[in-house]
């Protein structure tokens, strides 16, 4: 527990107007999308860089725990306060577009800002900003870019690692630092914002973020294809990939997760397909568009596509990514518990890998629909079991496990966008041998040598 002279401190720091022990923020910065629980001491609203500066140094001083937070929207409890602490919110105060470079096609926003708002505001003035996770209506920049977020557009345009040109940052002993620069290229020294990326808040609490911008292009359409079987959409993925043309979006949904989405929604899908696939292509010219369809469609007959259909209108494109969108929802009628991965493999191995879940699905009598971004072969992949019944959740974690070990074994990693956090840190030795883990301390261990810095997450304790 923080006693009262540390809460004076802060007061100090933020103001008494920025901190808050009361129950109700404890409980409401307790959880995040995991549904898991654990209250903080305290809730600290930095106001901006120095603050975090200050807090910062205090908490090393006084090996006071902190976990950094943004929207609280992480599936791997990446800001969940498991250890207690502080928990630094940064979504009130730091959410500020602070420049968009027209010249030089760059944003620089402060951890607060909301993926989509600043998605709108580059827009506005023609440019764009790709990286676009399901979250992406609330999620902020920051949280985006502690766990290196990903979304549709990943297949053609590439996730948040791929648009960060510089950071700056608050150390754990309180020192700023200014990563990487507002250049196209930059060798000079490590990569430190490139660590920075992905770390889930365990290196340090990142204040400003400047980001690549690109031209918006001017034209998109979308169009979806019914396969028979899930192996003949997963090998149209891969060969449309290779064929010379990148969708920006390819996207599946199996079996299941077709059912699921019709008896939730009633939207007159094919329920007894294999699987559908999602795209969307972009561009300046409408021939470019044709010939980039044109080509999909091909793809797709050639490996068994018995239906292709292409929206002629905004509203036909939303009906068709309407059951993309509303995919997870939709799996609650398969049990009250789901466990929701994100595993990845080279597009390749798509086939094969899914032809492995499913027969773990048949091994443990469960289901497991998969849905997800298999133009970048990012797969979610989720466990469905009775909450209520402890037999089907110990169940389920086996079958988490061999779903892992299925993924590795075919060259996979076990998250593509979620991170590690809690949920996915007893896993690492799966994925990583004991040099790289030591590896993986060290460099926690140089940025934070108190450990005071969202400890237990990504399995580094």
């Amino acid at each position: 527990m923080i006693d009262t002279k540390h809460l004076q401190e802060f007061i100090l720091i933020v103001g008494e107007e920025n901190i808050y022990s009361d129950k109700a923020h404890l409980i409401a910065y307790s959880y995040d999308a995991t549904r898991e629980h654990f209250e903080p001491d305290a809730v600290v609203f930095p106001r901006d860089e120095e603050d975090i500066s200050k807090i910062l140094q205090y908490c090393n001083e006084h090996k006071i725990i902190i976990v950094p937070r943004g929207a609280g929207t992480g599936f791997t409890g990446g800001a969940l306060p498991s250890s207690g602490g502080i928990v630094l919110a940064l979504e009130k105060h730091m959410n500020k577009i602070l420049e968009i470079d027209m010249k030089n096609m760059v944003a620089i926003v402060q951890p607060g800002v909301i993926n989509i708002d600043l998605q709108r505001a580059v827009e506005e003035v023609g440019l764009f900003y790709p990286p676009d996770p399901a979250s992406q209506e609330y999620s902020t920049i920051g949280g985006n870019v502690s766990e290196n977020a990903g979304g549709m557009r990943a297949a053609k345009y590439g996730i948040t690692k791929d648009y960060v040109m510089a950071t700056r940052a608050v150390l754990p002993n309180g020192d700023i630092i200014k990563a990487g620069k507002r250049t196209i290229k930059d060798v000079a020294g490590y990569n430190i914002s490139g660590i920075l990326i992905a770390s889930e808040g365990t290196l340090a609490v990142i204040s400003e973020i400047t980001l690549k911008l690109i031209p918006k292009p001017k034209l998109t359409k979308t169009a979806m294809g019914v396969f028979e079987s899930v192996s003949q959409a997963m090998e149209a993925v891969y060969k449309t990939m290779a064929s010379g043309i990148t969708p920006v979006a390819m996207e599946f949904l199996d079996n299941l997760t077709i059912r699921a989405v019709e008896q939730t929604f009633h939207k007159g899908l094919p329920v007894e397909a294999g699987a559908l696939l999602v795209t969307d292509v972009d561009g300046n010219l409408e021939d470019d568009l044709d010939y980039q369809l044109q080509t999909i469609q091909r793809v797709f007959k050639e490996n068994g596509c018995s239906e292709f259909k292409i929206a002629r209108d905004d509203k036909e494109a939303a009906d068709i990514w309407f059951a993309r969108r509303n995919a997870s929802p939709s799996l609650s009628i398969y049990g009250s518990k789901k466990l929701n991965e994100d595993v990845t493999v080279p597009r390749s191995a798509l086939p094969e890998l899914l032809e492995k879940f499913y027969a773990i699905a048949d091994k443990y009598k469960i289901n497991i629909p998969c849905f997800g971004h298999t133009g970048d072969g990012n797969v979610h992949t989720n466990v469905m079991v009775d909450g209520k019944d402890p037999e089907q959740v110990k169940i389920a974690y086996l079958a988490i496990e061999e779903v892992f070990q299925a993924t590795i074994d075919l060259g996979g990693t076990l998250s593509g966008e979620h991170g590690i956090g809690l949920a996915k840190a007893p896993y690492m030795s799966m994925a990583f041998t004991d040099e790289e883990m030591n590896l993986f301390k060290s460099i926690k261990k140089a940025f934070d040598p108190n450990n005071i810095l969202n400890p237990a997450k990504m399995g580094l304790d």
